[in-house]
């Protein structure tokens, strides 16, 4: 075995998971899942059937990621977040043949206690602020806060905000500079 899984994870047959990924206490991957290199999961993650996670994704505590999700490299979830995969739920209503993806592009990050309706696609880079309510797709960068999440700000690929000056912004942490043109980012250097 060439990842970690504490003694209490559950692990079904048929799911594939990368090198030097930790799958931590009272965990669950079901059959279909594919995990990269480097994962690590927190307590009490569910990882539903065919859920497709890239490299370097981060799952904190108590997050279930249901079919129908996908996480590219570099994924930040944090604790207690919430992924949907049904638009309209019913307890007596089956729903399985209507789930609807969400997609979670690479270096995104999801704060505690946020949800994410699915159906939509979070950006690269995007920053989802604790608490937030997402009921639309993310552009790359955006910085979304509250309930429904609205855009106040544009982040950095190491999660700086951004401060822009006609059009242009410096990272303060990594001096990666950034263009901002028709309500788009594109990191120059």
């Amino acid at each position: 075995m060439s990842f970690f899984a504490h003694p209490t994870a559950v692990i079904d047959e048929g799911c594939q998971i990368g090198d030097g990924t930790k799958v931590w206490h009272f965990s669950h991957i079901m059959p279909g899942a594919v995990m990269g290199k480097n994962c690590n999961l927190g307590q009490n993650v569910m990882i539903g059937p065919n859920v497709i996670l890239g490299e370097n994704v981060r799952i904190q505590n108590n997050v279930s990621v249901y079919e129908g999700v996908v996480c590219e490299d570099d994924v930040f979830l944090g604790p207690s977040v919430v992924l949907t995969n049904v638009i309209n739920p019913r307890s007596a209503v089956s729903r399985k043949a209507e789930f609807k993806s969400t997609i979670i592009r690479k270096g995104a990050t999801i704060g505690a206690n946020a949800t994410i309706v699915c159906g939509n696609e979070i950006g690269a880079y995007s920053f989802i602020g604790a608490g937030a309510v997402v009921t639309k797709s993310v552009k790359p960068y955006a910085l979304m806060v509250g309930n429904p999440a609205i855009q106040t700000g544009w982040m950095s690929e190491n999660g700086q905000k951004l401060q822009f000056n006609h059009g242009e912004a410096i990272c303060i942490e990594t001096g990666q500079k950034y263009i901002l043109s028709n309500d788009q980012i594109t990191r120059v250097a």
